[in-house]
């Protein structure tokens, strides 16, 4: 590990006019599990790691009926698997924040640095594009605000400049009617990357067809990827088993993965339809419950 400068900032704007004067060499750090394995490993070498802990109102977790939730940047994924909000009305996101790794990691790792490190195959990335969750960012030039889905440009790569800070995730209220299901697929379900993981959300109509619908596939392209094709042939129907299948073979050709040493690309697009069916099953027994 190289030499680094260590720096406690107490306020957002000190933050970001210190990551302004490092022009890019300068590293986060909220729960730093993911930043000090690559700094052992050389893979990382910042100029200085900023740590956000000092700064007040970051540890906001908070729910309001009709609005929705609230995850400052320093919530951690395991007080998010935990949490009764989050189990009764983000159940996707916790069960993703519970296959997310070890419990020890878990008690460290942040949401929303989770979301920042922009992997491909990240657990909390599907979930959270499903439902809608925005980015509120801080800069030198004030707050901004950011759809995860257009937040993340690339494998490791994001939309945040080089003096901003992302201080929270919200996350609308879901519907009534709603089911929200994570499934994730790999050799292990935790401490091991998603081979590949889908995410469903979808709220159905009184009447008892699909209202609204988002399919969001993981560890299938350089990020997260929406199944745009197998929503639209969900959205007005009267779910069957036939029109499942036809939106799960539209999911897996819309997904466009690799082979690595984890699977072949032929394998994970199987898997895409196998995950996507079965997500959409659970989602419409949880939405009728």
């Amino acid at each position: 590990m190289k030499f680094f400068e260590y720096v406690e900032p107490g306020s957002l704007q000190e933050a970001s006019e210190l990551l302004q004067r490092c022009a890019g060499s300068a590293s986060l750090m909220a729960g730093g599990t993911d930043l000090m394995v690559m700094m052992k490993e050389h893979v990382r070498a910042p100029s200085h790691v900023v740590n956000l802990k000092k700064i007040p109102g970051l540890n906001d977790f908070s729910y309001v009926p009709g609005s929705g939730l609230r995850l400052g940047a320093l919530v951690t994924t395991r007080e998010i698997e935990t949490s009764a909000i989050t189990l009764k009305h983000y159940a996707s996101l916790a069960k993703a924040c519970t296959d997310f790794a070890s419990i020890q990691v878990r008690n460290r790792a942040t949401l929303a640095g989770n979301v920042c490190r922009a992997s491909p195959s990240a657990d909390s990335l599907p979930p959270l594009i499903a439902d809608g969750a925005v980015l509120n960012i801080h800069g030198l030039l004030g707050q901004r605000q950011c759809r995860v889905e257009d937040f993340l440009l690339g494998p490791g790569r994001t939309s945040l400049a080089t003096d901003e800070v992302v201080t929270r995730i919200d996350i609308p209220a879901p519907p009534p009617r709603t089911g929200k299901v994570y499934l994730k697929h790999g050799r292990r379900s935790q401490m091991e990357l998603a081979t590949v993981g889908v995410a469903v959300s979808l709220t159905l109509a009184p009447e008892g067809h699909v209202d609204t619908v988002s399919i969001i596939l993981a560890a299938v392209a350089p990020t997260p990827l929406r199944a745009a094709g197998a929503e639209t042939l969900l959205k007005g129907c009267a779910l069957d088993a036939a029109q499942i299948q036809a939106a799960s073979q539209a999911a897996a050709a819309a997904a466009a993965p690799i082979s690595d040493v984890r699977a072949s690309a032929n394998y994970r697009r199987d898997m895409v339809r196998v995950l996507t069916a079965r997500a959409l099953t659970q989602a419409i027994k949880e939405a009728q419950e």
